[in-house]
């Protein structure tokens, strides 16, 4: 299983603990190095090349770490971690090359879900916290169903039709009809849209476990489809 490597940059010792913390608790995460100021953030970059860096945009040096990546082509997605959201800001942050920027008021399990998202090239502006607080919070709700139930949902953001899905687990037609109004109430939801979109970023837990086999620091990652295209593929069904 590939890990999202992240390197933590922050001028505050209890945010870079907590958010490693917090990293460290994820199967599909490693915190690979954390820094204190600008010059040591940009060594770690260059030489661990995370998928994604967290970063305090009120780093004296910030400027240096932004045109590292830009220049050296580097993969690393700069994420700003910030007390400070405000439109003119978030305008100005996003100008200077930020991937994403999110709020140090974000709850844990949010901004695991948009670290995901991040790192699976799906950009998650402040604007989207509102609507990604909400899959959160239905996110919840995918413990009460049952493994036929994540079976379907996990096909259903897949982009499958119900004849398609019906095909797949040699079932009807209409036992897929009543299991989607059954997801469709523990979840709450209205739409196949909106039930993909929590597929999507749940695809961690709906999937079984799989196996971890440490054997190099330096995995290959799955190629995946962008949310965006799901979202359209399940839209034009």
């Amino acid at each position: 299983m590939h890990r999202i490597r992240v390197v933590i940059a922050d001028r505050h010792p209890i945010v870079r603990q907590g958010l490693a913390y917090v990293l460290g608790a994820e199967r599909d995460f490693r915190s690979v190095a954390c820094c204190g100021d600008g010059s040591s953030c940009i060594e770690a970059i260059r030489l661990f090349v995370p998928e994604i860096a967290i970063v305090d945009p009120t780093l004296p040096d910030i400027a240096g770490i932004l045109a590292v990546t830009r220049a050296e082509n580097l993969r690393t997605r700069l994420v700003f971690f910030t007390g400070y959201i405000h439109d003119s800001y978030i305008t100005s942050l996003a100008s200077r090359g930020a991937y994403s920027i999110i709020s140090k008021d974000i709850g844990p399990q949010l901004l695991l879900e948009i670290l995901r998202q991040v790192a699976h090239n799906h950009r998650l502006s402040p604007y989207k916290l509102e609507l990604a607080q909400e899959m959160t919070n239905k996110s919840k709700g995918t413990q009460a169903l049952t493994d036929r139930e994540r079976q379907i949902m996990r096909l259903v953001s897949e982009g499958l039709s119900n004849k398609e899905i019906a095909r797949r687990l040699n079932i009807t037609d209409g036992t897929i009809k009543v299991h989607l109004h059954h997801i469709f109430q523990k979840l709450e939801v209205s739409n196949r849209t909106v039930l993909a979109t929590l597929a999507i970023s749940q695809t961690h837990k709906l999937d079984g476990p799989q196996e971890d086999p440490e054997a190099s620091f330096e995995a290959s990652p799955t190629t995946r489809a962008t949310v965006a295209d799901k979202i359209r593929s399940i839209r034009n069904r």
